[in-house]
This record gives structure tokens, C-alpha cells and sequence, in this order.
């Protein structure tokens, strides 16, 4: 199920454990990021094996409108993790509401 922007600075504010990931290129999360670990969606593949004991643990990945953390969202749930989820609109709809 994928996840709001309202709903992901709630959590965020609340401080709720999730692993928080960027799908971005090194130069858009330079120039804006919220404070996800930056892997660009070419190297998903290959980051996946690095998440394996965490399958079980919610894992929210953005972008700068959701298309490529919605990508990467197939890939990990392709790979068996259960708890993925797409912060719809991404960084485009964080800036627009905060």
C-alpha cells in the first residue's frame, strides 16, 4: 500500500522506525532531500541483497514524483519483501504541501 506525504511527515514527526530510501540521482538529492538513504533506482537491483534481514520491516521509498520509487517498489516486493511502500507524488508533493 502506498503512502501520502501527510501521512509519511506524520510518521517522520512521530518518529516511527521505517527504513527510508531515495531513488533519486546524487545531484537531485544533493539539490533537496528529506534524509533517506540515497540509492539511485540503477543500483536497486543490486542494493536488494543488502535488505534481506529486513524483510518483514516497512520499507518507504521515494522519488521526485513516484515513478521511479514506484519501480523500485515492484522490485522489492518481486524479491519477497512483504511491507513496501510508494510515497505518492514524491518530492514534488512534499515541496507543494511543506
Amino acid at each position: 500500500m502506498d503512502i501520502t506525504v501527510t501521512e509519511l511527515k506524520e510518521k517522520i514527526d512521530k518518529g516511527e522506525k521505517f527504513i527510508f530510501l531515495d531513488v533519486r540521482e546524487p545531484h537531485e538529492y544533493e539539490e533537496f532531500n528529506l534524509g533517506a538513504k540515497l540509492i539511485p533506482v540503477g543500483g536497486i537491483m543490486n542494493a536488494i541483497p543488502d535488505f534481506e534481514d529486513h524483510k518483514e520491516e516497512e520499507i518507504i521509498i521515494h522519488c521526485r514524483s513516484g515513478a521511479r520509487s514506484g519501480m523500485a517498489k515492484n522490485l522489492f516486493e518481486a524479491a519477497g519483501f512483504k511491507n513496501v511502500r510508494n510515497v505518492l507524488g514524491g518530492v514534488l508533493a512534499w515541496r507543494e504541501n511543506f
